[in-house]
């Protein structure tokens, strides 16, 4: 019985391992996600100082705050601007130093757990190198596998 157990337990130990470096994984996509989005903000705040500072600091325009539009004026906007586009800028940078200590922690979780990241080819499989060989048009398209070594 004690045997049972064990074999029960290395399965659900190597089932936690996968859902804990899946976390990670999905962690580090998020990280990234934001930090494309903030690029992309960034990228929309300089197009429109450089615009804006080539106008009229009298002229009117509209800014969108939280889904409001308010009437100001250049003067009045160019700096707020400025400001957003430097804060937008120190973020980002918060987020890549984050999302390189996630990099770093994943490859420190996949040495202590022995986890390999390759193809099905790499990792032994002949089913899947068999499938590859009688589809071409499969063994085109990139397939990774987990690899738990306990």
């Amino acid at each position: 019985m004690a045997s049972e157990s064990s074999k029960g337990q290395k399965p659900k130990s190597a089932e936690m391992i996968f859902a804990q470096f899946q976390s990670l994984r999905n962690e580090q996509r998020g990280l990234a996600n934001r930090i494309a989005e903030y690029e992309m903000d960034l990228k929309e705040h300089r197009t429109v100082i450089d615009t804006l500072k080539t106008v009229d600091d009298e002229r009117k325009c509209f800014r969108l705050i939280g889904g409001v539009l308010c009437e100001s004026t250049v003067k009045g906007v160019l700096p707020q601007l400025t400001d957003s586009k430097e804060q937008l800028e120190k973020l980002i940078g918060m987020v890549t130093e984050q999302l390189t200590k996630k990099g770093q922690e994943i490859n420190k979780f996949k040495e202590e757990h022995n986890i390999k990241i390759g193809t099905p080819a790499a990792a032994g499989n002949a089913s899947a190198t068999e499938e590859s060989e009688t589809k071409p048009e499969d063994s085109q398209q990139s397939r990774n596998v987990l690899v738990v070594n306990n």
